[in-house]
């Protein structure tokens, strides 16, 4: 089970992004775009071009979380 800190960080990368990146990907748009530490214990928020997906990057102790989610009908804007 996931539990998050009351002060845990959240940063979105505001470009669309290519939802066939993985966690490699993901980590390295987070150093050299964002200029952020992926292992800093920060969850780190992606959006593909329709809105409708978001990936969630965090890590946690001994590894990387990839979290998705899909909206069936809507979007997240």
């Amino acid at each position: 089970m996931l539990r998050f800190a009351n002060d845990l960080r959240v940063y979105l990368y505001r470009e669309p992004v290519d939802f066939r990146c993985g966690i490699n990907t993901l980590a390295v748009l987070v150093e050299e775009s964002m200029r952020l530490d992926p292992l800093a214990g920060a969850v780190y928020a992606f959006h593909n071009r329709k809105y409708d997906r978001i990936k969630l990057l965090l890590y946690e102790r001994t590894g990387f979380w990839l979290l998705l989610r899909r909206l069936e009908e809507d979007c997240f804007v």
